[in-house]
């Protein structure tokens, strides 16, 4: 029997994160306002069919699976990248930093953060999936990070990034380290996806307690024209 978070996209929105889903038995997404992952039941036809169908024209989605999928018709990748997912067995306790609780007051400093720095997907509501929190410097949003997926017992440490004119100052591990200590508190295990290639991501977060559970391979599909 296959791991939770061998299909993490799958789980999540069939189980914990039903509540924010789009789709039927055979496919589901995040609503286009919360996130742009999605999954199909199987590689089945009428699977990939019902995954192309949550597509509109010009849309996009993006999948996290263990292994490689075939594409839904009507769907072309737009880019493939191959994924470390880590796990946080004994995370690293909290460090003092000074930080803010982030919500929909602070959500159009969220999605320019990210869009700069581009942590992942995240998009007008990603925030509304989890716990965000954030540093402010002067007025300005400068770092954050917060939750996405949840499977039953884990929940994903997403969208850790900081402004580049902000960076070198520590600011990702302790916000981290607050957002594991939450998830713990709860009772759930801290876990991320970090880009095979991001060599001082994946150190740092090592440093934090998490081990590389498995690779996964993130696809990004586009409808064609």
């Amino acid at each position: 029997m296959s791991h939770p978070l061998d299909r993490p996209v799958w789980t999540a929105l069939s189980g914990r994160q039903a509540g924010f889903a789009a789709g039927n038995a055979r496919a589901w997404r995040y609503r286009p306002e919360i996130n742009i992952l999605a999954a199909a039941a199987d590689d089945s036809p009428e699977a990939l069919a019902a995954l192309a169908a949550l597509v509109p024209p010009g849309g996009k989605i993006a999948t996290v699976e263990a292994a490689e999928t075939a594409v839904p018709p009507g769907l072309a990748v737009a880019k493939q990248a191959m994924l470390v997912q880590m796990v946080a067995e004994r995370p690293a306790p909290p460090d003092p930093i000074d930080y803010l609780d982030l919500g929909d007051a602070e959500a159009p400093e969220m999605v320019a953060l990210a869009t700069l720095t581009e942590p992942g997907p995240f998009v007008e509501a990603t925030h509304r999936l989890g716990e965000f929190i954030g540093v402010r410097v002067d007025g300005q949003l400068v770092a954050m990070a917060g939750e996405r997926m949840r499977a039953p017992g884990l929940t994903e440490v997403s969208a850790v990034c900081t402004h580049p004119d902000w960076r070198g100052r520590g600011y990702a591990g302790k916000l981290m380290r607050v957002v594991m200590a939450r998830i713990a508190a709860r009772g759930e295990m801290p876990f991320l996806h970090s880009y095979a290639t991001n060599g001082g991501a994946i150190a740092l977060y090592e440093k934090l307690g998490f081990r590389v559970r498995r690779e996964v391979i993130a696809t990004f599909l586009e409808r064609e024209a």
